[in-house]
């Protein structure tokens, strides 16, 4: 297995939006509202949504979107539909999944220069690279965008990223 997390067998037509607290209300507006304060363009077209249709519009976004945390080891805290899917996990392990399992040990060392990137210039939005899934299914993912998520203050909250580019890699 290439992660230490167990990988989790997920139904992925039963996967559904996690229930919308308020926590994740404010994570869906910081993920959304900090791509158009630092990137400079609309994630989604998002100004007249209510809490719930956002939540449901970054769910349903045709779009892979993913963040993390500013822990010293930051752990995704949102993965959308479509990210659950490619990683071939549930929300609730996605979310307890520390960001850097998402890269082969060998990538690992090119994702912190990468995180480095984005945190001096705020944004990049030309990254590739090769991503893993739980059951160790490698894709290549191109023309990412990632970006701090900047909240209103603008103290960096993490880190997300956006790619709609991938390709799945032979065994």
């Amino acid at each position: 297995m290439p992660w230490s997390a167990k990988v989790v067998k997920v139904n992925m037509s039963a996967l559904t939006l996690p229930k919308p607290s308020p926590d994740f209300i404010r994570l869906t507006r910081l993920i959304v509202e900090s791509h158009l304060r630092v990137v400079g363009r609309d994630l989604l077209s998002s100004a007249a949504l209510s809490d719930s249709e956002l939540c449901d519009a970054l769910w349903n976004a045709p779009r892979v979107v993913v963040a993390h945390g500013t822990e010293s080891d930051p752990v995704f805290c949102y993965g959308n539909r479509l990210a659950l899917e490619l990683f071939e996990l549930d929300f609730a392990a996605f979310t307890a999944l520390p960001s850097r399992f998402s890269a082969e040990p060998l990538a690992r060392e090119e994702r912190a220069a990468l995180l480095d990137r984005v945190g001096r210039f705020g944004f990049i939005d030309d990254y590739a690279g090769v991503r893993i899934s739980s059951s160790g299914r490698r894709f290549s993912i191109e023309n990412a965008t990632v970006w701090n998520l900047l909240d209103a203050d603008r103290i960096c909250q993490g880190q997300a990223a956006t790619f709609s580019n991938w390709r799945v890699m032979p065994a």
